[in-house]
């Protein structure tokens, strides 16, 4: 197995660069996996999309997996490291799946992660720190993305979190979750 690698942190943190800067440095050839869609009626969006783009070296390959993440991590190649920014943007791409549906997504991305044999970088915005929102598609998404960032970093090798412009690495400065714990939620 490769090594895998969560980023979280809040909006405009740093996540992005953070996670680009570990994947240049990994030496490897890297393949960028954005689970964003163009959508050319919003501008905003779109100049969001164009700042990650113009960012990236050229030499990296660059993938849209809006939904068929698990399949595009599968077929990695071992010498490779795959950035994928962002789960949020795939939790959301899948929020019209029903629960059943929705874990077995789940089942089968944590259990591919722990299969494959290139590195993999994951961005995750993290969420909850705020209100419960108001409306239920709100609710759903932060229920969604949270227990999949948790449930992704108890497999991770390291976990960075991502916060007023400094990063800290959660794996050297924190303790994981007990397994009884963690299983129970």
């Amino acid at each position: 197995m490769g090594k895998v690698i969560l980023i979280t942190g809040a909006a405009r943190s740093g996540k992005s660069e953070w996670a680009e800067y570990l994947a240049t440095q990994s030496g490897k050839q890297v393949i960028y996996v954005a689970t964003a869609t163009e959508n050319p009626a919003d501008v905003e969006w779109q100049k969001r999309i164009q700042a990650h783009q113009q960012r990236r070296p050229q030499n990296w390959t660059i993938l849209a997996v809006p939904i068929e993440l698990s399949a595009t991590l599968a077929d990695a190649k071992p010498r490779s490291c795959l950035l994928v920014d962002s789960l949020g943007t795939w939790v959301t791409n899948l929020l019209d799946q029903d629960e059943i549906s929705w874990q077995k997504t789940i089942a089968e991305f944590l259990d591919t992660v722990q299969l494959v044999a290139a590195d993999m970088l994951f961005v995750a915005e993290e969420v909850g720190w705020g209100v419960v929102p108001a409306y239920p598609i709100g609710r759903l998404f932060r229920d969604r993305l949270g227990s999949l960032v948790r449930q992704l970093g108890a497999i991770c090798d390291t976990v960075y979190l991502v916060t007023g412009g400094h990063v800290l690495n959660l794996s050297v400065l924190g303790t994981p979750l007990p397994k009884a714990i963690d299983e129970e939620l």
